[in-house]
């Protein structure tokens, strides 16, 4: 389970589309880019490729709910 989402908008103006978002998951941080696309792009720590899956759907859901409510 990931803790401490966080995001916030890439640009100025917030009318143009993309994220910068954060959380800890397994005592380790995470970041990326979250695009309008819903592509997700890794910035600092990429995680395993087992826990890849899962966390970007958690990620989606959160978007969905905080973004685009």
């Amino acid at each position: 389970m990931l803790t401490h989402f966080q995001f916030k908008p890439l640009f100025e103006n917030k009318n143009i589309p993309g994220w910068n978002f954060s959380f800890y998951f397994k005592k380790q941080r995470f970041s990326g880019i979250y695009h309008q696309t819903g592509k997700i792009e890794w910035t600092v720590n990429t995680p395993e490729q087992d826990d890849i899956e899962t966390l970007t759907t958690q990620i989606h859901e959160l978007m969905l709910y905080h973004v685009y409510e």
